[in-house]
């Protein structure tokens, strides 16, 4: 390549270059090359007073780039010193103050000097001029920038036809470098680069790079757009209705909806006091939401997570009271009796009023239907000034009601805790999990287990709901669940729980709980006073024990509202003076005729017969036993729906009995002619257990010897087949099942005294406790006898037989040979 250096345009005297002095014109973001002609819209006053000196002279003016272009009043460091000479073609005054010219690019210049006139920039510029000569080289330069360019402009709608018409006979390769940058999309900066390049093929070079590399990138754009027109052919339907959506949206203003909503959770997360965890996730959650689409189904399900994170009580709580005689208060006055949960409850407050920070308790209570546990829940709540949920337990199968459904699932939603702690508004309320043994199990999973880390004091401080994915305090929730029986609960949750037992009321507590809260509520309920109704004490013991059977008081309040309803209709059909006062004869005229016996036991005493006790979910009750010795081949038949566990009872009844055999009298082999049946009566219900195993052998050994059973006596106790008697369970219940139906005597197991304290000291004054040890005790106390010693006969001990000894002649000589 033949180059020669850029000389100015002319000489002056002594050698030196000519300089022109012109104005300057500093230009922001643009660069002008020679040979452009390029319209300009000029503001600023002083670029305006330099066009219009311009035009005033030789229209020539120097155009040069600002290195900074956010400068309005650009210093003359701050501008380049090298631009591009140009002629003024066309000047026009716009309405609002601001020129547009049009220049055309003639040659390089660079600033030699700045001029000290204060409207404009006036300097002295020295022009550059290049020469150059055609070589293979810069031929092959020249036929690749045109072809490249030929590609940029085909690919870059934006370069117009001209541009290429222009370019056809240029052999000068600055200038075809020059028109061909000014068409490209390149940076200021770089355009810059190439004006103060002078080497015109190294420039032309240069600018070959650039338009290879914006080829390369219009290229990618290219294959992009056919990507996205294929993927839109595929969905274009819902393309064009989402984006009409999105205009009907604009038009209406839900853009503006949606933007007042996210400041509405911004300021929501900026009042609410979360968990660290908690605020991170809000607020990450936030930021994706005002990426979204309003419409879209991730924005609905990441506002609905946002909602349920800002709506949880982190830390809202109530103040716990620390009355303790105003806790009791509350507690007596909402229910009769319940001595035990009412002191563990007073417990909690002391102790909560020397500690500052406790783990919440976790309680059972276990008891019958009707005895109040959901209510008393209710009253501690109230007693200790803090909010009530309850969550029903009861049918729920599935582990996800406990942990809630995870976010990918749709229409998920928390589990039942976090919703109920929702409701509740704080984080320590009184939490009710209401029947809590009717949970069961499927293919979803098993809620019970889940209940294990909500009920555990030492993990529930971070209990994870799927939905929330953030742990959440619970550790100061006080947990009170409730249930008719343990042996449906399984054992790692009964563990974590305080267990504490209900037993079913008295009739004389259920007078009383009758007298002081059910009649007066069913009378506000049926819109009955004083002056309208009045029930007599003999009225209420007559509901009790003839149209109800129960351990609770649910049924009485139902009969009692019953009688309440037919009253009011007297009333409302007479006037409002009407009185009516119900006494025990007039039951059954509201009533109807008795339901149940009371205080009929047995007309006379009966062989065969005997009265034991049961413990079932709605208290205790009587089980009548009864056994038929019928002449057989030594079969054992049990009927009633009977249990394993009580089938084995009745199979170590008989046991006992054949061991005894002798001394009761009875033949050695009786067995074997005779058949036993075994019956319990109501053999639609199912019964189970083995504390009927004494009431059975009793019932056997009557039968067999013929000898009548007290009609008045009832019995509890597992038998052994040696006949000890082992201790049972619910003898509360089973004691005040046998008060009920006036049982005058009840044989217990002797290991069991130490639980005649819970028994009611009125109970103990009309039934009379005997403790046996041993089948003998019951044997000789249960059965009518004129001298219960006489029962047993002594058996005379078992002696070994003496030996016989027998002479034994030797054999004879013929039977030794043969």
């Amino acid at each position: 390549m033949i180059f020669r250096l850029p000389k100015s345009r002319g000489e002056g005297v002594g050698g030196k270059p000519n300089l022109l002095t012109v104005p300057m014109l500093p230009l922001r973001d643009i660069v002008i090359f020679p040979h452009m002609v390029v319209p300009l819209f000029i503001g600023r006053e002083r670029s305006i007073h330099a066009l219009e000196f311009a035009m005033g002279q030789e229209k020539h003016i120097l155009l040069c780039t600002q290195k900074d272009p956010r400068k309005d009043e650009p210093r003359e460091g701050e501008i380049h010193r090298l631009g591009t000479m140009a002629a003024i073609l066309q000047l026009l005054r716009l309405p609002d103050g601001t020129v547009k010219v049009l220049v055309e690019g003639k040659s390089r210049a660079i600033t030699r000097q700045f001029l000290p006139i204060s409207q404009f920039f006036q300097v002295e510029a020295e022009e550059l001029l290049e020469s150059w000569e055609i070589t293979p080289e810069t031929e092959a330069l020249r036929r690749t920038a045109i072809a490249g360019f030929e590609t940029y402009a085909k690919l870059n709608k934006k370069v117009p036809q001209e541009a290429m018409q222009s370019l056809v006979g240029v052999d000068d390769p600055g200038r075809l470098a020059d028109t061909i940058a000014g068409h490209l999309s390149i940076k200021a900066d770089e355009k810059q680069g190439l004006l103060e390049m002078l080497d015109a093929s190294r420039r032309l070079e240069q600018v070959l790079g650039y338009v290879n590399r914006e080829n390369e990138i219009l290229q990618i754009e290219s294959r992009i757009k056919n990507r996205v027109k294929k993927q839109m052919e595929k969905t274009q339907r819902e393309y064009y209705l989402n984006e009409q959506m999105r205009a009907i949206q604009k038009e209406m203003g839900e853009k503006e909806d949606l933007k007042g909503e996210i400041q509405e959770l911004e300021r929501r997360i900026r009042r609410k006091k979360m968990s660290a965890e908690a605020t991170g996730k809000v607020k990450h959650e936030l930021k994706k939401l005002k990426l979204m689409s309003p419409m879209s189904a991730e924005a609905t399900v990441s506002r609905n997570y946002i909602d349920w994170l800002l709506s949880l009580p982190w830390q809202e709580k109530t103040k716990d009271k620390h009355s303790l005689e105003e806790a009791e208060r509350i507690l007596e006055e909402d229910h009769y009796g319940l001595e035990k949960p009412k002191e563990r409850i007073l417990e909690h407050l002391a102790v909560q009023s020397l500690v500052k920070k406790m783990k919440g308790p976790i309680l059972c209570l276990v008891g019958p239907p009707g005895v109040g546990k959901t209510s008393l829940a209710k009253s501690v709540a109230r007693a200790m000034g803090r909010n009530f949920v309850r969550l029903s337990l009861g049918g729920v199968r599935d582990e996800a009601e406990i942990r809630g459904h995870r976010r990918t699932y749709i229409g998920a939603l928390p589990g039942k805790i976090i919703q109920s702690l929702k409701k509740a508004k704080t984080n320590n309320p009184v939490f009710c999990l209401d029947e809590v043994d009717k949970m069961s199990t499927d293919f979803r999973g098993d809620p019970s287990s889940a209940l294990l880390e909500v009920l555990d004091p030492e993990q529930n401080f971070g209990f994870n709901d799927h939905y929330l994915d953030v742990d959440y305090d619970l550790s100061e929730v006080m947990f009170i669940t409730t249930a008719n029986n343990l042996f449906s609960i399984p054992p790692p949750l009964q563990d974590r729980m305080e267990i504490i037992r209900l037993a079913g009321y008295t009739e004389v507590e259920k007078h009383l709980i009758a007298e002081q809260f059910l009649v007066p509520k069913q009378c506000l309920a049926n819109g009955l006073t004083k002056e309208n109704i009045q029930f007599s004490e003999n009225a209420i013991f007559t509901i009790i024990r003839q149209y109800t059977r129960e351990a609770g008081v649910r049924n009485l309040e139902r009969e009692i509202a019953s009688i309440c309803r037919k009253v009011a209709r007297e009333v409302a059909a007479k006037s409002m003076e009407h009185l009516v006062k119900v006494t025990s004869q007039m039951v059954p005229k509201f009533l109807g005729v008795h339901k149940y016996r009371f205080g009929r036991t047995e007309e006379a005493d009966e062989v065969g017969l005997t009265t034991g006790l049961a413990w079932t979910e709605f208290g205790g009750e009587l089980l009548h036993t009864e056994v038929v010795v019928l002449p057989g081949r030594g079969k054992l038949t049990i009927t009633g729906k009977l249990g394993e566990v009580m089938q084995e009872s009745a199979q170590a009844a008989l046991s006992y009995v054949r061991s005894k055999a002798e001394s009761l009298g009875l033949p050695p082999h009786f067995y074997r002619t005779l058949d036993i049946h075994v019956h319990v009566p109501e053999g639609a219900i199912p019964k189970d257990g083995p504390s009927a195993g004494i009431t059975i052998a009793t019932c056997i050994v009557s039968a067999l010897l013929k000898i009548p059973v007290h009609r008045d006596v009832a019995m509890t106790g597992e038998i052994t087949l040696r006949g000890r008697v082992l201790p049972i369970g619910g003898l509360k219940e089973k004691i005040m099942a046998a008060h009920r139906h006036q049982m005058k005597t009840v044989l217990i197991p002797r290991d069991n005294v130490k639980d005649i304290k819970e028994i009611p000291a009125r109970i103990l004054k009309v039934v009379d406790l005997v403790p046996v040890d041993h089948m003998d005790e019951v044997l000789k106390t249960a059965l009518v006898l004129d001298d219960p010693d006489s029962l047993f006969k002594p058996v005379p001990p078992l002696v070994a037989p003496e030996p016989v000894y027998v002479a034994v002649e030797p054999p004879t000589a013929e039977i030794q040979a043969h």
